[in-house]
């Protein structure tokens, strides 16, 4: 009960705006990551339980996302989209279309969005993202095409794809955690609202999937720019020309008979040493502890301005420019490579310096894009985000080593990957039964002859099959006991544990029921259909700037009561909130996968707007029209 009992207009209580205030908060902290999203959501959770007298929220209400069957059935389908990774079968796939596909545009493409969709629906589709990225960029430099053509689609097909079943991604099943939840609530009896079934929306998700594809294949890869040119080497990509010279040591200078590291430690200026070569010879990483001395040719990344002040400094003569050849030598076993931040990542929110990321992991840092900007300066310096991506220069085992790092996604596959091929019928069948036994109706089976003995097995919900499934690979050999816990995104797990309470504290204040009425009135001059639609443009353009998950704990509650008021089917309103919220195509920050292919397709901000708006909107008749026909309203 609120301690303030103050009486405000429109029917607004205190507890209300105190919900309000803490929903505003989140929204802005989201939006403009000034904390990572994980321990906003946890803000938001501690903030909720010390103002339980104006939120209603108990410190058992607080904690309850941890113990969410939504919560831990993410957990579980993560587990288990690692364990099908480990054994790269999505690789293989992707790789037989690649084959197939060659050096034709078109047929990269298909082969592209023909992958991430359909898989999409039954392994979470971020892991698959993460997955394909190196496989298809590959394709694109080797197609000489730009892989800005086919990153985007990548991203977006495995969207659409995750719209097949529930488990296609984490929004689909916080969505079903919150109707079920809803369903146990006096107020909401009688109005229908259940759990999703496996294939509860498949055959819309595939009328989905179908004229996105329709559409990313056509107007969607005419609007796509060229950003990166496959012609283009690396160097001329990130701009590079003005940043990356060779010197030599002179017989005077001070810095001869010091090492690497003792240079860059005494001399505060922005460069990195990338190579030495002395007698013939070339040393790349690890460089450290390597000792200079006179005559030797160093390459050198470094700004102008710190170039001057080196050689007038530290007795070094400029000898002129790097081409990318020259930070590629196969001889020598180095190359140039992008290196993608995931969300998971131990390095967001750290520098390189901070990190000591050279040293860690052998590998020289030529530049980086973050948000679509170029970083060449001051780069150690400068917090590492989500899809952040960093360009390396690296040896071939340095590589090899980053590939198999969770920390990192490497945006070019291994020479000599290491996946449990022989585990891929095992993994497989894991999942076959996960989705099998969740989704068979067994009850049903009573009335055929031959099966009526099945028909006494239980029914089994989706968190307990998954849980089995991460079990039946462990004792499988699919993934190893540690493995388990480097699986997890845990950003997600404690995101999904925030926003939870967040949702409960909305219905139990009223503040859905204030703003369900709100939205329940333009019906005056709004068909039942256009108050649908409506429910679809905004959740959608909440979740192209904040989280998909908040968009769904926030919205259906709403959306529930606006459909009570109009007298129109909930269950309707809360599948239009969720495919809204699992299709955020306008920006780079509405969806994980969207950052993933941030940087290595170069992209600008605008880009996802150019590409996503027109098939945002597409898809608000589509999916509004296809659930008035199937689910009627």
């Amino acid at each position: 009960m609120s301690l303030c009992p103050l009486a405000l207009p429109f029917g607004v209580s205190v507890d209300m705006l105190v919900v309000f205030a803490l929903v505003g908060l989140a929204l802005v902290l989201f939006a403009t990551e000034a904390l990572p999203i994980d321990i906003t959501a946890i803000l938001v959770m501690v903030l909720l339980m010390v103002l339980e007298p104006w939120t209603q929220i108990s410190a058992r209400e607080g904690i309850s996302g941890f113990s969410s069957p939504a919560t831990i059935t993410v957990l579980a389908m993560l587990i288990l989209s690692t364990g099908i990774s480990r054994t790269g079968v999505v690789q293989r796939l992707g790789n037989r279309l690649a084959d197939f596909a060659g050096d034709d545009p078109f047929r990269q493409l298909a082969a592209t969005v023909g992958v991430a969709g359909p898989v999409s629906g039954f392994i979470n589709n971020t892991p698959v993202v993460a997955i394909l990225v190196p496989v298809i960029s590959d394709l694109a430099h080797e197609g000489k095409t730009s892989p800005s053509k086919l990153l985007i689609p990548l991203s977006f097909a495995s969207m659409l794809g995750g719209m097949l079943t529930l488990i296609g991604t984490s929004t689909n099943i916080l969505a079903s955690d919150v109707a079920a939840r809803l369903a146990e609530q006096p107020e909401y009896a009688g109005l229908g609202l259940r759990e999703f079934s496996m294939f509860e929306f498949t055959l819309l998700g595939v009328v989905v999937l179908i004229i996105g594809i329709a559409y990313l294949m056509t107007i969607g890869y005419w609007l796509l720019p060229e950003r990166v040119l496959p012609e283009d080497d690396y160097v001329e990509e990130y701009e590079l020309q003005d940043y990356l010279t060779e010197v030599v040591v002179r017989e005077d200078s001070p810095v001869a008979g010091m090492t690497v590291e003792d240079v860059g430690q005494e001399t505060p200026l922005d460069f990195d040493i990338l190579q030495i070569d002395r007698s013939g010879e070339s040393f790349v990483e690890p460089l450290n502890r390597k000792t200079l001395r006179s005559g030797d040719l160093l390459k050198v990344r470094t700004d102008r301005t710190s170039l001057e002040r080196l050689m007038d400094v530290d007795g070094l003569d400029l000898v002129g420019a790097i081409t990318g050849d020259e930070l590629e030598q196969e001889e020598e076993e180095q190359g140039l490579v992008e290196v993608i931040v995931p969300a998971r990542s131990a390095l967001v929110g750290e520098t390189l310096a901070s990190s000591t990321f050279r040293d860690r992991y052998d590998v020289n840092v030529l530049a980086f894009r973050s948000r679509g900007e170029l970083v060449r300066e001051r780069m150690d310096h400068t917090p590492l985000k989500v899809g952040d991506t960093l360009l390396v220069q690296a040896t071939t085992g340095s590589l090899d080593r980053l590939s198999q790092n969770r920390d990192f996604i490497v945006a070019h596959e291994p020479e000599d990957p290491d996946y449990r091929t022989e585990k891929i019928p095992h993994a497989i069948a894991i999942i076959a039964g996960v989705i099998g036994f969740a989704a068979m109706p067994w009850g049903v089976l009573s009335g055929v002859p031959v099966l009526g003995a099945l028909s006494g097995i239980p029914t089994f919900d989706i968190v307990t099959t998954a849980l089995a499934g991460v079990v039946a690979m462990v004792l499988l050999g699919v993934l190893k006991p540690p493995e388990i816990y480097d699986s997890v995104d845990w950003n997600v797990i404690f995101l999904l544990a925030g926003v939870i309470p967040l949702g409960i504290a909305i219905e139990q204040t009223g503040g859905a029921e204030l703003l369900g009425n709100a939205v329940a009135s333009t019906d005056q001059f709004l068909p039942v259909i256009g108050v649908l639609w409506v429910f679809y443009v905004a959740t959608a353009l909440l979740t192209n700037v904040v989280s998909n998950n908040a968009s769904v704990v926030l919205m259906i509650p709403v959306a529930v009561e606006s459909a009570q008021q109009v007298g129109s089917n909930a269950f309707a309103f809360i599948l239009a909130v969720m495919f809204a919220a699992s299709t955020a195509f306008m920006t780079p920050v509405g969806y994980q996968t969207n950052l993933f292919v941030y940087g290595p397709g170069g992209y600008k901000f605008r880009d996802f707007f150019r590409v996503g708006a027109p098939l945002q909107l597409l898809l608000s008749f589509v999916t509004v029209g296809g659930i008035a026909v199937l689910w009627g309203l």
